[in-house]
Order: C-alpha cells, then sequence, then structure tokens
C-alpha cells in the first residue's frame, strides 16, 4: 500500500443516528476474526483523516481494525454552520454513533491535536466504550471548574495566543484565501519553524501571503499538499469552529457533571515530541494528577506532526501499547 495516494485506502460513508454523515476509512485485516481490538483514530487541526496514513497500513497488517473518520466539518464529513455544532460533547455522541453504526462495542481510541482533546473528553462521556486511549501530542486536561474565555487563555497561555484569531470570523475568508500558505506553515518542521503561536503573529503571516517562500521545511510534499488543498475546498469554517465552543463546552461539561479524574485502572499513553512547543513539561504534571495509569513517552527530536516526524516510532510503540492492554474481552467484533 502506498500511503500518499488516498486511493489506496477503504473509503466509506455513514449517516448516523445522530444525523450527521460521516466519511471515514476502514481498513481491515484479510481474515479478520475480531480477536484484536478496533482502533479508532482521531485527527487534529488542520488536518484530516490522511493525518493518519503513515500507520494504518502497519496496523491492519498486524491484525487490527482501523478506522479512521474525518472529524465534524473536514474532509467529506458533514459541515454544519453552527459553531455549537462542534462542541466536544456533540462530537464525543458522533463517534459514539459511528461505533453503534460498525456494531463495534468498545475500541482502543487514539487521537492528535484536536482529536487528543476529543479523545480524552470521549472518555468522560462515553468510558465503556474505551479500551484504552492514546493521546499523541496533546495530553489530558480535566473540564474547567471556570469558564476560561479565549482572550483570557491567550494572555495566561502566550503560545496559545493563536487561538484568538481562529476564534475571529474574520479568520475565515482570510485563510481560505491562502490555504496553500497556511498548510506550508503549520506543518513544518521544528528547525524551519516560523513563529505562528502568540497573539497577532499569525494573522500577520496569513495576510502576508508568503506563498512559495514556505515551501522548504515544509512535512508535506507537493502531493499531498495538493490533496488537503482539495479536501478544503468547501472551506475552513467547520475547522475553524472548534475553537469557537470555548463557552459552550464548559457548560456541557458542567451540567453533565463530568469528573475530572478517568478511572484508577484506565490505560492512558501520552506520547510527544520533545520539540512540540504545545507540549510542555507543566501540561504533562498536571495530566499525571488525574490519569494514575497515565504512560509518558518521549519522541526526541519530533515536532508536533509526530505521525509524520517519527511515523515509525509512533506506529510501533502505540501498537506496542495496545498489546499491553489487558486481553479479557474476548472477541471485539467482526
Amino acid at each position: 500500500m502506498n500511503p500518499i495516494d488516498p486511493n489506496n485506502f477503504n473509503h466509506r460513508t455513514e449517516r448516523l443516528s445522530t444525523g450527521r454523515t460521516y466519511h471515514f476509512i476502514d481498513e481491515r485485516p484479510s481474515h479478520y476474526d475480531g480477536t484484536r481490538p478496533t482502533l479508532l483514530c482521531l485527527h487534529g487541526f488542520p488536518d484530516l483523516w490522511y493525518g493518519w496514513r503513515y500507520q494504518i497500513g502497519p496496523w491492519t497488517r498486524q491484525g487490527y481494525r482501523v478506522v479512521v473518520p474525518d472529524m465534524l466539518g473536514y474532509g467529506q464529513t458533514d459541515m454544519p454552520s453552527d459553531a455549537a455544532a462542534y462542541s466536544t460533547k456533540s462530537l464525543c455522541d458522533d463517534l459514539a454513533a459511528l461505533l453503534d453504526s460498525l456494531e463495534i462495542p468498545k475500541a482502543v481510541v487514539i487521537g492528535h491535536d484536536w482529536g487528543s482533546y476529543t479523545a480524552g473528553r470521549f472518555a468522560l462521556w462515553y468510558p465503556g466504550r474505551l479500551l484504552g486511549l492514546a493521546m499523541p501530542s496533546v495530553p489530558y486536561t480535566p473540564p474547567s471548574i471556570d469558564h476560561m474565555p479565549v482572550e483570557m487563555m491567550a494572555e495566561r497561555y502566550p503560545n496559545f495566543g493563536y487561538q484568538l484569531y481562529f476564534a475571529d470570523d474574520t479568520a475565515t475568508a482570510e485563510i481560505e484565501a491562502n490555504l496553500l500558505s497556511f498548510f506550508r506553515l503549520l506543518f513544518r518542521k521544528p528547525a524551519s519553524a516560523i513563529p505562528w503561536a502568540k497573539a497577532g503573529e499569525l494573522r500577520a503571516l496569513v495576510r502576508g501571503n508568503l506563498g512559495s517562500s514556505l515551501a522548504e521545511g515544509c512535512l508535506l510534499t507537493d502531493k499531498e499538499l495538493d490533496y488537503y488543498v482539495s479536501q478544503y475546498s468547501r472551506g475552513i469554517l467547520g475547522p475553524l469552529s472548534y475553537y469557537r465552543t470555548t463557552k459552550v463546552r464548559y457548560e456541557e461539561e458542567r451540567t453533565g457533571s463530568l469528573p475530572a479524574s478517568l478511572g484508577a485502572k484506565f490505560p492512558v499513553l501520552c506520547c510527544y515530541g520533545t520539540q512540540d512547543e504545545t507540549c510542555p513539561p507543566s501540561s504533562l504534571r498536571n495530566a499525571h494528577k488525574f490519569i494514575p495509569q497515565i504512560r509518558d513517552l518521549a519522541l526526541e527530536g519530533a515536532g508536533h506532526w509526530v505521525m509524520l516526524e517519527a511515523r515509525d516510532a509512533v506506529t510501533e510503540e502505540i501498537i506496542r501499547w495496545v498489546e499491553s492492554l489487558p486481553h479479557s474481552y474476548g472477541k471485539y467484533r467482526l
């Protein structure tokens, strides 16, 4: 299987019981008998199912069914116009419905970036549907006691200042007009990173339209970039809407009385690039307070895009961790 070619994967589309239609990859090993769990992989921003392209084939060949959706608003999945539709409670409802439609009672859930955050919330909203949780790049954070507006977050954590821009409605059209430059700017090796995380930096870069000057140091080939641009042809309103749900997420979690901690025996893996500024040591220390069974795995020299930068290590270490999980569940489902 050539992982670069999207046509080499098994694409499916299902209308879920939540009323939304999801596009997803569903790869099964030949002669799959359900004795190994399904791996449900969630991507982040600004990504697609395609972000897992280097892991899907190897994991399938090792006997695992791998399901990778385009998350809500991305690729060929529905894109609601109302930002509230992208709350993590809504996303988790969709994920549970997707598993239902595939007759999968439980899965190992693996999420990167926003997918990691969503996977962590899935473990709180639907704890009975997970066999384990792997969180590349973004460690677990508990539900907030108080609402923190994005403005306060950017002030308190300067490296999250870019979220001010994403939360601003004017960002949608500006990024859409510069999609290729935007992908080249964000999908970069740590050594060639251009500062954009602090408040005001990203807006200035997008408006500056840096164009082909960003090509050197980009992690994506021209062919991969073409695929990303084609899959964002509907625009970027849906993906940016995730950053516009701060208040509704807080209210849903408060109303739902979500716990701060996962179960005492719940297995969690956090693997992160040592050059990833979105995963500071303080966030890892904080995650340990709420997950007794968490296991850390440092990927030396890698930045944020660990599935690309450390593709072999991510593929091998995650599956090694999966194989260490308790295997007392019998068949997981055909």
